[in-house]
């Protein structure tokens, strides 16, 4: 069952990270840099650890590691899984659930996107106030309570209080900021002129192929969940030209200092 094979795996990493970790970090593609800023790493390969899938696309280097940053502990994921890689949602999500036995208290989750919003350029920085997934929920099947109510709320899936602190962090270090909805799909295909339309309607001002089912379940534990999106190509009529995922890459590492700052200045405020 999924809530032993849970406690199994965070029982295994215990055994080797005497680190209790406060905040879990998922870092998105291009987005990884961000480990080198962390103090007194301790490492683990994702293939090493049990129950753990393996990630397959190029720029998630697929590790765990436990350490320092600005002081704070942290458990920060270099690589995730997504859907399209063959995994369903649940097992996308599945280290979120061990990450919350191991103790963590938030999530920070990041992401290189697609803009749809007309006044977003390539490199900005969109804070996630809001998501649409259209990615099946990680949360289809029986509930089991261990875990959290089988209808969670999400009215708040990004926490007001982390987003405001985002906001006063970036005005004291002059990051630009802007607030948007995420929309998620399946993938791995980026996305035809007629779909950027479609999800600017309903909506949505960012489009990529992640992050939403970790939100799900990272609620349904009782997380509070700060999302940020690098802008890395743009989905916006007369703006829409040919992307590939080497692009994508090196777009999200030019932004990843301002992203790291961002969040390094962040966990160093909160109480």
């Amino acid at each position: 069952m999924l809530y032993e094979k849970v406690k199994q795996t965070a029982e295994f990493i215990s055994a080797r990270v005497a680190l209790k970790p406060e905040t879990g970090i998922i870092l998105g593609t291009g987005l990884g840099g961000l480990v080198e800023k962390i103090a007194d790493k301790v490492v683990l390969d994702y293939s090493d650890i049990p129950g753990f899938p393996v990630s397959t696309v190029e720029g998630h280097s697929g590790r765990l590691i436990f350490g320092k940053l600005s002081s704070r502990s942290v458990a920060a994921m270099q690589g995730r899984f997504h859907y399209y890689e063959g995994y369903d949602a649940e097992t996308v999500a599945f280290p979120v659930r061990v990450m919350k036995e191991l103790g963590v208290k938030r999530l920070f989750v990041s992401n290189a996107s697609g803009g749809l919003n007309p006044s977003y350029s390539v490199g900005t920085l969109m804070v996630i106030e809001d998501h649409i997934n259209l990615i099946p929920n990680p949360l289809i099947g029986k509930n089991d309570e261990r875990f959290g109510v089988r209808f969670p709320d999400m009215r708040h899936a990004y926490d007001p209080a982390l987003i405001e602190l985002a906001f006063e962090v970036a005005e004291s270090c002059s990051i630009a900021l802007e607030r948007g909805v995420y929309v998620a799909t399946a993938g791995p295909t980026f996305e035809t002129p007629a779909e950027y339309r479609f999800f600017r309607i309903i909506g949505g001002d960012a489009v990529g192929m992640s992050t939403v089912p970790e939100v799900i379940v990272a609620r349904h534990s009782g997380l509070p969940v700060f999302g940020i999106s690098i802008v890395t190509d743009l989905g916006v009529e007369g703006k829409i030209f040919s992307i590939t995922h080497e692009e994508v890459q090196r777009e999200g590492a030019k932004a990843e200092a301002k992203m790291t700052a961002l969040i390094s200045e962040m966990l160093s405020r909160i109480n």
